[in-house]
């Protein structure tokens, strides 16, 4: 074979490996789980603190988490900072909304990272951008 075939059979390798590892659940099982989630509204203000808590992986979970460990439903306007904890290489943590508010993680790679985010009034959303329809979370800021 020539250089470049075996390239390309390494490369489609790689591919096959990096899709199968994406999906599905090694779990032959035929029963399936329900969860049920309950949370508490709660109104996260500047001033009361400015730290939230942004986590995704290392299974399919995402989240941002005010100081007290509760999840982010309603910010008051303002500047916060966001400490991520990405914990996966196949995922990543993706903030948008209003005001140019667009920063996210590397998939692909892992570790921490802290992000100055000034919020305005509106719809926020993150996600995993890789499996955005199952990873993903809203909030809203007043």
């Amino acid at each position: 074979m020539t250089r470049a075939r075996i390239g390309l059979v390494i490369g489609l390798a790689l591919l096959a490996l990096a899709v199968a590892g994406c999906g599905g659940s090694d779990n032959e099982s035929s029963s399936t789980t329900t969860e049920t989630t309950t949370s508490t509204d709660t109104t996260t203000t500047a001033a009361s603190g400015t730290t939230l808590n942004a986590s995704v992986g290392p299974g399919f979970d995402i989240s941002l988490k005010d100081a007290d460990g509760a999840d982010v439903t309603t910010l008051t306007a303002g500047t916060y900072t966001i400490e991520v904890d990405d914990q996966s290489d196949i995922h990543n943590f993706h903030l948008s909304g209003p005001g140019g508010v667009d920063v996210a993680t590397e998939v692909g790679e892992t570790g921490t990272t802290s992000w100055q985010v000034t919020f305005e009034a509106g719809s926020y959303h993150f996600q995993c951008d890789p499996h955005a329809s199952q990873m993903n979370g809203d909030f809203e800021v007043t």
